[in-house]
């Protein structure tokens, strides 16, 4: 492996919106998992007069802790606060400081654990805070492909913009993407060992970080829990079937998936309604937010044996997804996604609702189009929806019409 690439920096999509919130608020807050690159993204963006000050050192997480205002005064704006989750502290004495002296920019937060982070957040600093959601590389990042692009959307004008720089949408290349998974070091080849990573990231991070804020005492179940999860990507979610494959009560079962979806491991995808009250109550859809360390949750040992294993179309959705979900946190926008699924299981696999349209996407592990995969985009109109273009996405390597208001492209685009 080349050691230019192992150290050279990957441009983010999300650097645009960073800079612009930056230019509004006086707290931007970067977060996501552990190993994401939050900290590199800042460190990048920052100019020479922004101090950087990381939590993880022990002096100065207790310093925050015990005394925010010196901490402040020791570190004044512009400054860029790492891990800032260790030290709740400090919210109070931040939104003091930018009320006294509200400055765009004056302070740039990263944090990892997202739901004890975005309690003190949301009680300290509502108003005066730009929140932005970072995950792993898309596969734009990660190729270093164009990223100056905008959200994804059945659209003339978005379209051609991707198309210019489409990746190859076979099935070696999709799942080799798929079963590796978007953490930096993996993709950059800082680490060679996959599996390596992964244990080690469940060992450091999962089983540390997010097993102590469930108070779990039983490590077996709660891998357990995490790998019953990964199997379930891409389907329904049924509490009752995850509890019982667990050993476990439904309300355990639910606080545990509400501690994954706020850390941001899982995706919940809710189904789509005409009736908008009647979305709360009807069944998300699972969906795994790195497919990397999902495929090593669910042992498949290589990306052909994941590509030809059962779980291969479920876990190409989630991919999609997963695609579909960065390229609108990436450009600082939260979309509209759902899944539709009828009393007679009839079902799309992506809603994207976008200025009173539904745009309806269909995931398929196939080289082959078929006018009739878009039969189901039919019904949205029938409940009066009104709908933009509909898509197929597969690995067909061509962009083709199916019908008048529908078209195959191929995943690259992504």
């Amino acid at each position: 492996m080349n050691n230019s690439r192992i150290n050279a920096y990957y441009e983010r999509a999300s650097e645009s919106a960073c800079l612009a919130a930056s230019e509004q608020f006086p707290v931007i807050l970067i977060t996501g998992p552990r190993q994401v690159g939050k900290t590199s993204l800042l460190e990048h963006l920052r100019g020479p007069e922004r101090r950087y000050v990381t939590l993880d050192d022990m002096n100065l997480r207790a310093l925050a802790r015990t005394d925010p205002a010196l901490f402040l005064q020791q570190f004044p704006p512009p400054v860029l606060i790492d891990e800032v989750q260790y030290a709740p502290e400090l919210f109070p004495a931040i939104k003091f400081a930018a009320d006294r002296n509200p400055v765009p920019g004056s302070f740039w937060l990263t944090g990892s654990q997202s739901f004890p982070l975005m309690k003190g957040v949301s009680e300290s600093l509502a108003g005066r805070v730009a929140i932005l959601n970072l995950l792993g590389f898309s596969a734009r990042e990660a190729d270093r492909r164009l990223v100056a692009v905008p959200p994804f959307l059945p659209e003339k004008v978005v379209l051609k913009q991707r198309e210019n720089s489409a990746a190859k949408s076979t099935l070696a290349a999709v799942y080799e993407r798929i079963w590796r998974g978007g953490f930096p070091a993996l993709v950059s080849g800082k680490v060679r060992d996959r599996d390596l990573f992964y244990r080690s990231y469940v060992q450091t991070y999962l089983q540390r970080d997010v097993r102590d804020l469930l108070k779990v005492g039983d490590l077996d179940q709660f891998m357990l829990f995490l790998k019953a999860t990964a199997a379930r990507t891409g389907q329904l979610l049924n509490f009752t079937d995850l509890a019982r494959d667990c050993g476990m009560s439904v309300n355990t079962a639910r606080n545990w998936m509400a501690v994954l979806q706020a850390s941001h491991q899982v995706f919940l995808l809710p189904a789509w309604h005409t009736n908008l009250s009647k979305r709360l109550y009807t069944t998300p859809k699972l969906h795994f937010l790195d497919t990397g360390l999902c495929a090593y949750l669910t042992e498949w040992s290589s990306p052909e044996t994941l590509s030809a294993g059962a779980m291969s179309g479920a876990i190409l959705k989630t991919y999609v997804v997963g695609e579909v979900l960065k390229s609108w946190w990436y450009r600082g926008k939260e979309p509209a996604l759902y899944h539709y699924r009828d009393k007679d299981k009839r079902e799309i696999d992506l809603l994207i609702a976008h200025d009173g349209r539904l745009y309806p996407l269909e995931i398929k592990k196939s080289a082959t189009l078929r006018a009739e995969d878009a039969a189901a985009f039919g019904l949205l109109e029938r409940q009066g929806a009104k709908c933009g273009t509909g898509v197929i996405l597969s690995l067909c390597p061509d962009h083709l019409a199916l019908t008048r208001n529908s078209m195959h492209l191929p995943v690259g685009i992504l």
